[in-house]
């Protein structure tokens, strides 16, 4: 039986976020990372540039999950309170917490050194079906599937098309054999629904 896989949080600090003057990039960048070092990254929360709720965070963070990533906050600004907020020090660890720069340019070098002390899970696979419906019409059968496949994480993603209401059916898992089987039975769902789609007229 395989352990648990790893997991991560995200603080990301700021007033700037906040406010809107700064519009994060750094989030994305690191749950790609996780995902790719088989990590799971399970929170993500966004605290202004005040000690008193940056301790409160970390410390419900640092304790539930196997590693917290902190961005923003470490520069020479009046406001970049976070390194005294951890040690109640540019990029450093204590314990679980990874204190990271905001600017993504330097946030994603320290993460190159970040990761060599990272513990791996098995990464996630993907799978991908386009399903030229709508998501409602996907929903009863992809529960069905769901239930037959636990290990399978599903999700539907709808978007427009030029011809119309489309989802986009994706399939996640560490068991390859359970993403394959639930990958094909998604096809030929999504086969079966749009060839019913089109003899009633609705693609």
């Amino acid at each position: 039986m395989t352990s648990a896989p790893p997991t991560a949080a995200v603080l990301l600090i700021g007033d700037e976020i906040l406010s809107g003057r700064t519009k994060d990039k750094n989030l994305g960048f690191i749950a790609d990372y996780m995902t790719a070092l088989g990590i799971d990254l399970k929170e993500a929360r966004l605290v202004p540039d005040v000690e008193e709720e940056i301790v409160a965070a970390l410390n419900a963070l640092r304790t539930r999950y196997s590693y917290v990533f902190t961005t923003g906050g470490i520069g020479p600004t009046h406001d970049d309170i976070t390194a005294d907020a951890v040690a109640r020090a540019p990029g450093f660890q204590m314990g679980n917490v990874f204190v990271m720069a905001g600017v993504p340019k330097i946030m994603n070098a320290m993460m190159e050194d970040v990761a060599t002390r990272l513990t791996r899970g098995i990464p996630m696979q993907s799978r991908n079906v386009e399903f030229r419906g709508g998501e409602g019409d996907a929903a009863q059968p992809l529960g069905q599937i769901q239930r037959l496949y636990p290990n399978v994480v599903i999700g539907s993603y709808p978007f427009q098309a030029p011809d119309g209401f489309a989802t986009n059916l994706v399939l996640r898992s560490r068991d390859l054999q359970a993403l394959e089987e639930a990958y094909q039975a998604v096809c030929r769902m999504a086969q079966a629904l749009t060839a019913e789609g089109k003899a009633r007229g609705w693609a």
